[in-house]
């Protein structure tokens, strides 16, 4: 399965083994424990490396690392940008934004957090 480049998805970058794709975080709470466990544990099961960018801050973070992502504070509404590079990227990247695009398969519940 390969990134198409579309507004949310930059594609592969130029060195063809690079991927990475922009998402914007809806969960209600963000990235807090649940969600970095579930997302560190999906980007563990991929073999190449990964990072994540938090509202085009310009600081790559380890995307496998539990205490990188928890401690970026990720609330709603940052936009991250994932890449990943080695084999099967394009399958994490795509795989990693679908996952923050279903809220983390958490069923959650925006009214219950106001």
């Amino acid at each position: 399965m390969a990134v198409r480049p579309t507004a949310e998805q930059a594609g592969p970058v130029p060195g063809a083994t690079q991927w990475q794709a922009e998402v914007e975080v809806t969960h209600g709470v963000g990235l807090h424990a649940r969600p970095s466990v579930t997302f560190t544990r999906l980007a563990k099961s991929f073999p190449c490396s990964i990072e994540i960018e938090v509202n085009g801050s310009g600081a790559w973070l380890n995307g496998k690392s539990i205490v990188k992502i928890i401690g970026a504070r990720i609330r709603k509404g940052s936009i991250l940008k994932i890449r990943a590079e080695g084999f099967r990227g394009d399958e994490a990247v795509t795989a990693l934004r679908e996952l923050i695009e279903r809220d983390f398969d958490e069923g959650f519940d925006e009214d219950r957090e106001r």
